[in-house]
């Protein structure tokens, strides 16, 4: 086959090529690989005066056609002063960026000010490329980075033939209007985000990100590059798999030192450019040093994607890393996404692709489940387990370094995928928490989402993976889990108990659970469970006796079955000597047949879905109506809990972000702004700045008056009209449990004065009014004490807490978390979700407190840290909740620049 005359070269830096010499100002954060509506990516940056001549050789491809709609007139070419003009930008009042692939551009959008406010906007695609959502992508970024400059509204003139131009605009989720003048069609639109447009964003990025995967893993022809005849080498284990795996197209092996015509039955090439027919889906398993060789091959001859067994990359230190970085750059920028490096493979069952491009021998058999796994050791381990189980798959990758494919991605493609009904995950860290929170709910909300998290409590991250280290403790992960909609489970065994009954069984419609029973001990072991685990026995357990026969299990489980109290049932059946579990099976299945109420059961102790209580698929596998067995009836349980607390979050009612009309988001960021302009570096908020910052999202705070002596005590009070109080408030006194820190219900001046002799005594006194640790402030209703808190964590961004004030729920770390935005359901269950919420519901006949004013407080401090980056820490020390009312009594607030933008952009981009 005669190569292309233009061969990919390896640009000089570790990624997609770009002008060395940057111009001043020249903004790299807008640089994104990006996936375009096809599923392949690219490359989108600023424009720069060195792209002249990639300019002028992009205008030569464009169509006649497609410059007269961009100029209104014909324009054959570019002149001199032209390409000077577009290439010059300032990257605030005139900005252009280009989209790449490989060492071409294929599209430019660019904007320029018009006015204060408004900016014109235009584009240009190159034809061969048009239909690929260049337009859109563009449209997204270059409206990003003019909001940035102070741009709030975009203007358009289009011709009305060009519809397609017409159409990015329509349909970006802004709100359009549209006049006709002089024969041109002027397109107008403001540029916030907005939920609409920020929906339509997610849409397009859900169907690209899963069309991206689907190229990996529908593939019709597969090359094995380092494939190798010689046993025991990962080339050979490769190559074998994928041969006997009984993959329906094309297979051939890829060897550079061979000479070859076939390895191991299957057609040899030296190089994946031999190859005379096209190539899908690249299988990689060569040395590190030479990966960055084959991707450019591999570029060369339009593969789609690439999957990287081979090691020697991050996970070996900095120069495994630059290679890494090389590798991901490259493949990006000629179109093609990357499993690995460090992985174990793919496998994918649906008919007519049968792939398992793995280094796992065991091909599954086919099933419903979807499979995410970082390491490739557990990940062999773990498909014998689920053979063990008897539970099929439908798709399973293995990322190894997750230097590109991530769970976010596969999660992209299971929400669509019509074969995929339970996904699994096995996750080693969280690249994205941001992301990864978004896409998991909008999944969890379609299908169950099973998750194994390991490294939480030590903040572990495996070699190799490269993510922003979070400050938060564990306990977030396990929050962000809940607010997502996820199953977390703590370990292998419980991952595989859940997905059994998920894969197999309804969802229950409440917590309460009947138990069947022919043993006491197991019946007890269950009931211990149900109560642990928060279910609920619907009635007393039917307890059979030892001897009971298939008949009276039939009875007793008509019964349950029959009771509209019921909403899961648990069966346990021993082998007594008189029975036979064959016909207890039957009536089991007979029983269950039909059943909306999930069933699980202890049945002679098997640990899979016993034949018995198999209803078969048309593959041979277990199909939905199956009943799984646990060996132990606290497994089984267990996972009955996991599964009603999932149940539960998808009939979540009212769970919506509350609008909050009173917030003036424009007033505080300006405020934030003007702050960072006195304090460059970032500082603690003082008192009357933390009142205005909070006074934007309508939280008032109590005030409190500094005071330096009894005298400046008694004058501030008397100001006040008494029924105050003295509180310390130097940080080393506050919460300490041997100390009162305040003087309560101070009713006249004598009050007043005796607080300050007994708290000078304990305390001191401080003679710089900077430094004053004592202040005088009106008393609030009684009521208990709850902190509210925020903070911009360099990994999963901002992060709300709550908890009761107080030493015992510091040294318990009894907090909930959030990511924002928060839901009313998020805010309700972060409330209710602490051990110590009883004090806040009546706990020993105290007076009830008014939930809905944390709630409240909640969604306020949650918008204002999602708004504001740069407010990197908020606390509501102090917030005293009465049965009416809840009154903030002490804050603090940090702002600082932001140095690490976050992760999860509203534009899309890969991270």
């Amino acid at each position: 086959m005669t190569e292309p005359e233009q061969q990919p070269q390896r640009p000089a830096q570790y990624g997609p090529s770009r002008p060395v010499d940057l111009p001043p100002g020249y903004p790299a954060e807008y640089e994104a690989d990006v996936v375009l509506r096809d599923g392949a990516t690219a490359h989108l940056r600023p424009i720069t005066p060195d792209d002249a001549e990639l300019l002028v050789s992009f205008y030569a491809r464009v169509s006649e056609q497609s410059k007269y709609y961009r100029f209104f007139a014909p324009y054959p070419q570019l002149s001199d002063r032209d390409v000077a003009r577009f290439t010059q930008v300032d990257y605030r009042d005139r900005t252009a960026l280009i989209v790449t692939v490989g060492d071409e551009m294929i599209g430019v959008g660019r904007y320029e000010r018009t006015g204060r406010r408004t900016a014109e906007v235009a584009f240009l695609i190159e034809d061969a490329h048009q239909g690929r959502g260049l337009g859109q992508l563009l449209l997204e970024h270059l409206a990003q980075a003019a909001r940035e400059h102070g741009i709030t509204r975009f203007v358009a003139e289009v011709l009305p033939d060009n519809r397609k131009m017409i159409t990015v605009f329509t349909e970006a989720g802004y709100k359009v209007a549209r006049e006709f003048e002089d024969g041109v069609i002027v397109v107008e639109f403001d540029i916030a985000p907005t939920d609409t447009s920020f929906g339509v964003m997610q849409a397009r990025e859900q169907r690209s990100e899963a069309l991206s995967i689907a190229r990996l893993l529908t593939p019709t022809s597969v090359a094995v590059i380092g494939a190798s005849r010689r046993e025991g080498t990962i080339g050979n284990a490769l190559l074998r798999n994928v041969r006997d795996s009984g993959f329906p197209g094309r297979l051939y092996a890829v060897n550079a030192e061979s000479s070859e015509d076939e390895i191991d039955g299957v057609p040899a090439y030296r190089t994946i450019r031999d190859i005379n027919e096209k190539i899908d889906l690249a299988v990689v398993a060569v040395r590190a040093e030479m990966a960055a060789d084959v991707v450019l091959d591999c570029a060369a001859k339009g593969v789609r994607g690439l999957v990287v067994v081979s090691s020697g990359f991050a996970e070996i230190g900095d120069e495994g890393r630059k290679l890494q970085r090389q590798l991901v750059g490259l493949a990006r920028s000629y179109g093609m996404r990357v499993i690995g490096p460090n992985a174990l493979g793919v496998i994918n069952t649906a008919p007519g692709v049968g792939l398992n491009a793995t280094l796992s021998p065991v091909m599954p058999s086919r099933g419903r489940v979807g499979f995410f796994c970082q390491s490739g050791a557990l990940g062999v381990s773990i498909l014998a387990d689920m053979a063990g189980r008897g539970l099929g798959l439908s798709s399973f990758v293995s990322a190894g370094n997750r230097a590109d494919v991530s769970g976010n991605d596969l999660m992209q493609y299971w929400y669509s995928d019509e074969a995929t009904e339970v996904v699994l995950l096995y996750l080693e860290s969280l690249g994205n928490p941001r992301k990864f929170s978004r896409v998991a709910r909008r999944l969890a909300g379609r299908k169950p989402v099973i998750a194994l998290k390991s490294g939480r409590a030590t903040q572990g991250v495996p070699l190799g993976q490269t993510v922003r280290r979070s400050k938060l403790p564990p306990a977030t992960v396990d929050s962000l889990f809940r607010q997502s909609g996820l199953i977390g489970v703590d370990t292998n065994g419980e991952l595989f108990d859940v997905a059994q009954l998920m894969a197999h069984q309804p969802l229950p419609k409440g917590r309460r659970v009947a138990i069947v029973s022919n043993s006491d001990a197991l019946t007890l072991l269950a009931l211990d469970t149900v109560a642990s685990t928060g279910l609920d026995v619907a009635g007393e357990p039917r307890t059979l006796s030892a001897e009971a026969t298939a008949a009276d299990f039939g009875a007793a489980l008509c019964e349950v079955f029959a009771d509209d109290r019921v909403h899961s049932v648990v069966v346990i059946f021993t082998p007594p000597v008189q029975s036979n579990g064959a016909e207890v099976a039957q009536v089991l299945a007979a029983a269950a047949a039909g059943s909306d109420k999930p069933v699980v059961s202890t049945f002679l102790a098997s640990r899979s879905v016993p034949e018995q209580l198999r209803v078969p698929d048309e593959y041979g596998g277990a199909a939905r109506g199956s009943i799984p067995s646990y060996s132990s009836p606290q497994y089984a349980v267990g996972a009955l809990a996991k599964v009603t607390q999932y149940a539960e979050w998808r009939r979540r009612a009212d769970s919506r972000i509350p609008d909050l009309p009173d917030v003036d988001t424009a007033g505080a960021e300006a405020f934030v702004t003007e702050f960072l302009q006195r304090h460059p570096q970032g500082a603690d908020l003082g008192d009357e700045d933390r009142q205005r910052l909070l006074s934007f999202y309508d939280i008032s705070v109590l005030p409190a008056f500094p005071v330096l002596s009894a005298d400046e005590a008694v004058a501030r009070a008397e100001e006040l009209g008494f029924e105050v109080i003295l509180k310390a408030t130097a940080d080393q006194w506050r919460m300490r449990p041997d100390l009162a820190d305040i003087w309560r219900h101070i009713h006249d001046e004598d009050d007043m004065r005796q607080a300050w002799a007994e708290m000078t005594s304990t305390f001191g006194v401080a003679s710089d009014p900077a430094r004053a640790q004592f202040v005088v402030q009106k008393m609030a209703p009684p009521g208990v004490p709850v902190v509210i808190s925020a903070q911009e964590d360099v990994s999963f961004g901002p992060v709300v807490s709550f908890g009761l004030s107080g030493v015992a729920t510091d040294l318990l770390g009894d907090r909930s978390y959030r990511m924002p935005p928060l839901t009313t359901a998020d805010a309700a269950e972060m409330v209710r979700e602490v051990r110590a919420a009883p004090l806040l519901y009546g706990y020993r006949g105290s007076d009830p407190v008014d939930i809905a004013a944390i709630e409240n407080l909640l969604h306020r401090v949650a918008r204002l840290t999602l708004e504001l980056e740069e407010v990197v820490r908020l606390d509501l020390r102090s917030v005293l909740v009465s049965i009416d009312s809840a009154t903030v009594l002490d804050t603090s607030i940090r702002i600082a620049p932001n140095e690490k933008p976050r992760q999860d952009t509203p534009v899309r981009r890969l991270t």
